[in-house]
C-alpha cells in the first residue's frame, strides 16, 4: 500500500532509475516509486523525465503541479486507472439519480456532524446544537438546504461573524489550499477505481472536471479547517503548506480500524462505489473523528 505523500519544493532534476525516483538537486535522494502515494510539485523550476511520469502514472501516483505562487494548479490523471474503466463509466453514466440522492444525503448528514463535533471541540455548543437541529431536519437529498445553513453558523463561529468563503484573505488562502490537497487524493482514488472525475451525484458544474470529488470530499472539509484553526491564519508560507498537506498523515479510524487519512480516503472512496453497486446505503463508511479524541463526540 502506497503511503508517502511526497513534496518536491527546490529546483532539481527528477528521474527514474530502477525502480527509484532520484531527486538530483543540492543532494541527491531517493524514493522507491512504489512507496508514493502523492507527488507534490511546489516550483515551477522542477525537471522530470518522462520515463519517470510515465512510470508513476501507471502505479496511480497522484502527481500535482503547483504554479509560479506555489498554488496547486493542475494534476495528472492516467487514462485507465481500472482495467474495467469503460464498464465503470458505462454504469456510471446510467447512474439513478432518485437512488443516488440517498448516498448525496448520507455525505451531508455525515458533513454536518463533522463540523458540529469541531465546533463542540472548539468550545461553540450553542452553534453546536444549533446544526445538530439542521441534522434532524434533514430531508432526503438535503432539499432544504441545511448543508447551507450550517456553513453560515460553522464558519461563522469558527472565523468570525465577518467572515465570508468569497473575501480574497488568508484564511480563504489557507483553507482552499487545504481543500485542493483533498481533492487530488479525491481524484485519484475515483481513477484508480475506473470511474471520472467529471460526473458528480449533486455537483454538476460543467466548469469543474472534479464533480464527483467534490461531492465526496465533503466531510473530509472540516479537517482542513481545523488545521487552519490551528496555524493562526496568519500567512501561507512553505510551513504552512506542509502542515496542510500534512492533513493526509493524520491518524483516523474508519470500519473500526485505524489508518492514515490517504488510506481512509481509498476505503471511504470504494465504500460508495459499492454501495451504489449493492443499492445499499448501508455499505458506506465514513471515518471517524481522531483516534485520540475523547468519545463525547459523534
Amino acid at each position: 500500500m502506497t503511503w508517502r505523500i511526497v513534496e518536491i519544493a527546490s529546483n532539481c532534476k527528477l528521474e527514474l532509475k530502477l525502480n527509484y525516483m532520484v531527486v538530483r538537486g543540492e543532494e541527491t535522494r531517493r524514493v522507491h516509486v512504489s512507496e508514493i502515494a502523492v507527488l507534490i510539485l511546489e516550483n515551477t523550476m522542477i525537471s522530470m523525465t518522462a520515463s519517470l511520469i510515465c512510470e508513476l502514472t501507471k502505479r496511480k501516483v497522484k502527481i500535482i503541479f503547483c504554479d509560479e505562487r506555489r498554488n496547486p494548479y493542475g494534476e495528472l490523471t492516467p487514462y485507465y486507472g481500472s482495467h474495467d474503466s469503460v464498464d465503470k463509466l458505462r454504469k456510471q453514466i446510467k447512474w439513478n439519480p432518485e437512488k443516488t440522492c440517498l448516498q448525496w444525503t448520507e455525505i451531508v448528514r455525515n458533513k454536518i456532524i463533522k463540523q458540529m463535533n469541531l465546533l463542540l471541540k472548539r468550545g461553540h455548543s450553542d452553534q453546536a446544537s444549533m446544526l445538530a437541529g439542521y441534522i434532524e431536519d434533514m430531508t432526503v437529498n438535503d432539499t432544504t438546504n441545511r448543508e447551507g445553513h450550517a456553513a453560515k453558523v460553522y464558519f461563522n463561529a469558527l472565523f468570525g461573524k465577518d467572515f465570508s468563503r468569497d473575501a480574497d484573505n488568508v484564511i480563504n488562502a489557507c483553507l482552499n489550499y487545504g481543500y485542493s490537497i483533498l481533492l487530488s487524493a479525491f481524484n485519484r482514488e475515483i481513477s484508480s477505481n475506473g470511474y471520472s472525475t467529471q460526473l458528480g451525484i449533486f455537483h454538476d458544474n460543467m466548469f469543474n472536471p472534479f464533480n464527483l470529488a467534490s461531492d465526496l470530499m465533503e466531510p473530509f472539509r472540516p479537517l482542513v479547517d481545523e488545521c487552519v484553526l490551528d496555524m493562526g491564519c496568519d500567512l501561507l508560507g512553505p510551513e504552512e503548506k506542509r502542515k496542510l498537506v500534512d492533513i493526509l498523515n493524520k491518524k483516523v479510524s474508519i470500519g473500526h480500524n485505524n489508518n492514515y487519512l490517504i488510506n481512509a480516503i481509498k476505503i471511504y472512496t470504494k465504500s460508495f462505489f459499492d454501495s451504489i453497486d449493492a443499492d445499499d446505503i448501508s455499505k458506506m463508511m465514513f471515518y471517524e473523528d481522531e483516534i485520540h479524541e475523547s468519545n463525547g463526540f459523534l
